[in-house]
């Protein structure tokens, strides 16, 4: 769809609030976002970080959204926001071209007398909904999904194809699962017991949910366990990457957002507007407070009191580095009781 440079401007206005200044004719037709070097004459594109604003002399796209201290590298048309970013994030809600389902139950779908459907959503072919299930108003359910007894979908949200949602699950408004999630599942909770001096593994019941705000979106084959006796807890704006595990009775507090390759462990509170990098793993029963940022890959294995910034692990060097290093660590212990007794005389 084709919209002219000064409807954008007008719904980024009317979707957010945020102030837009178009420069140049406010009629160019702009169909689809491009980038800087790849933009053509119906195209927009945007400049968030000022070291390409060198592209600028040679980009050929028909408007630019940038911020007015960079006005002076651009003479085309242009949309001046404080936050290019997030004027690139809004238009391209605009020009979203991804498909929807249409809004009907597909004749293989499977959904049970007693869950409460919508007349206004969408349950692709294969899907399973169960007993007392409570689905909202223009929510999508792609095919080949589960949602369990007793779960419920808030208003405008989607799970993509092949999702799970356990029983007793409960997700909130404008929320996205993508494909080949698992939320709900047990959590691992298991009593040791020693029989005949073997160690054997007793298994704990999960009885609690998982809960979820609204606008929480949860990437590809992540996995939120459900709780032990109380919900799991996931708060409202959380965005999910992909690949993630999430143990029971973790609570992660609003606008959170957690890289990919993550692990959390149970129990452990994450608060507000926390940063969680990449392949980071969290041990349980642990508090880490809001706004944190945790560098990826680290390793977190105490308390987190104090907002500020965390990293740990190693950065990648050549292997001739490593290998040295990793002799002369091996030889630390040694080093160190040589330096106690150089101390001690």
């Amino acid at each position: 769809m084709s919209y002219q440079l000064q409807q954008l401007a007008k719904k980024i206005t009317e979707h957010s609030g945020l102030s837009v200044q178009v420069v140049g004719d406010p009629t160019t037709s702009i169909n689809k976002i491009s980038t800087i070097d790849k933009a053509s004459d119906n195209d927009i594109t945007f400049l968030a970080n000022a070291k390409y604003k060198k592209h600028l002399v040679d980009c050929s796209a028909g408007a630019v959204i940038l911020a007015n201290t960079e006005l002076d590298a651009w003479e085309g048309p242009a949309l001046v926001m404080s936050n290019p970013y997030v004027g690139f994030a809004l238009v391209a809600q605009i020009l979203d071209d991804t498909p929807q389902q249409p809004m009907n139950i597909h004749p293989s779908a499977v959904v049970s007398l007693s869950a409460k459907v919508s007349e206004n959503c969408s349950i692709a072919a294969n899907a399973v909904v169960e007993d007392d299930a409570v689905i909202g108003e223009n929510v999508q359910i792609g095919a080949g999904c589960f949602v369990g007894r007793g779960t419920m979908l808030g208003d405008n949200s989607r799970l993509w194809p092949n999702s799970t949602i356990y029983h007793g699950v409960t997700l909130g408004k404008n929320c996205i699962v993508h494909s080949n999630s698992v939320i709900g599942a047990d959590g691992f909770g298991y009593a040791p017991q020693s029989i005949d001096g073997d160690q054997h593994w007793i298994k704990i019941p999960q009885l609690g949910g998982v809960s979820i705000g609204d606008n929480t979106e949860i990437g590809a084959s992540t996995t939120i366990d459900r709780g032990a006796i109380d919900d799991t807890v996931i708060g409202q704006g959380v965005i999910i990457d992909n690949q993630i595990q999430i143990g029971h009775n973790v609570s992660i507090g609003d606008h959170t957002a957690v890289a990919a390759g993550t692990m959390i462990a149970g129990s452990t509170k994450i608060g507000r507007n926390v940063t969680i990098g990449g392949s980071c793993a969290i041990s349980g029963h642990l508090t880490i407070v809001d706004k944190t940022f945790i560098t990826g890959r680290a390793l977190i294995i105490k308390d987190i009191k104090e907002a500020g910034v965390y990293s740990s692990g190693m950065p990648a060097m050549t292997n001739k580095e490593w290998r040295n290093n990793t002799a002369r660590y091996r030889k630390l212990t040694e080093l160190f009781d040589r330096v106690k007794k150089l101390e001690n005389k």
